[in-house]
């Protein structure tokens, strides 16, 4: 087994007295971990508990092999890019943090002829691989995506989790959330299943296949999750999870008494 780089322990998270996430407990190796569950299962809570971006009510994390001088890099569903700068500028902020090349980081996810490019004139698929290379500068030994792929056009959104699969080796690991189920299928090394803020099933994506009689990860989802909230399609996405309007994932998680702080700054934890 290669040694965990991060982990959770027992881990509740409760918005308003309602539980999202209950006793979850999970290692986290190195390689690509893709997290899937119908919405409102607790995929984005879970996330950001394992960046640090929000508190759980009770458990641990612990980011046993996240070092470096930016251990955790992460992208939020919502990327807030500000406008009249272009992608280098941007990359060029962050990585001036880091010492890291904003250059080689738009290499890194292909953006190297869109350096020049005003952020706001960036299609969609392009923000979001500007988001990865965000994620991914100074080198985090943990890199974690919410829904890297949302709402993309099939070729962008391949072209999106092959970046996140890509920086994933035997020293980094990458946890993905997605409803994109044919590329969990091409890159995911583990798979965490989530059912109403427990996990259904977790662990190496062919070992799960095997346990589950089932020939695809879409398979695995509807024997493990059941039919709720299935993806009905191979492309899978839901473009308003993206958008934050109260219908995706974790809706009803904002709870002004008791959420954390949103997380302003992407690729960056900030805990």
């Amino acid at each position: 087994m290669s040694e965990a780089v991060a982990s959770l322990s027992d881990i509740t998270r409760t918005y308003g007295g309602v539980p999202v996430l209950e006793s979850v407990s999970l290692t986290i190796e190195p390689g690509l971990t893709a997290v899937v569950g119908p919405n409102g299962s607790g995929k984005s809570t879970l996330l950001e508990v394992l960046v640090g971006a929000t508190a759980p009510t009770a458990g641990d994390v612990r980011h046993l092999g996240a070092t470096g001088p930016k251990p955790i890099g992460y992208l939020p569903q919502r990327v807030p890019f500000r406008e009249g700068f272009t992608a280098r500028e941007t990359l060029a902020f962050y990585a001036r943090l880091v010492g890291d090349d904003p250059d080689a980081a738009l290499d890194r996810v292909g953006l190297g002829d869109a350096g020049d490019r005003r952020v706001e004139a960036l299609s969609g698929g392009m923000r979001r691989l500007l988001g990865i290379a965000q994620a991914v500068l100074g080198n985090p030994s943990l890199v974690v995506l919410d829904e890297p792929a949302s709402g993309l056009d099939p070729g962008m959104r391949e072209r999106a989790f092959r970046a996140a699969a890509d920086w994933a080796d035997s020293d980094t690991a990458v946890v993905v959330s997605s409803h994109a189920l044919d590329l969990v299928d091409d890159h995911a090394d583990r798979v965490v299943v989530l059912r109403r803020g427990e996990v259904a099933a977790a662990g190496p994506l062919d070992r799960l296949l095997e346990e589950h009689d089932a020939a695809d990860a879409r398979e695995l989802y509807r024997v493990v999750a059941g039919d709720m909230g299935a993806p009905a399609g191979d492309e899978g996405e839901r473009p308003d999870e993206e958008e934050g309007d109260g219908e995706g994932d974790d809706a009803g998680e904002s709870d002004d008494n008791d959420a954390e702080p949103a997380v302003h700054v992407t690729g960056v934890s900030d805990r």
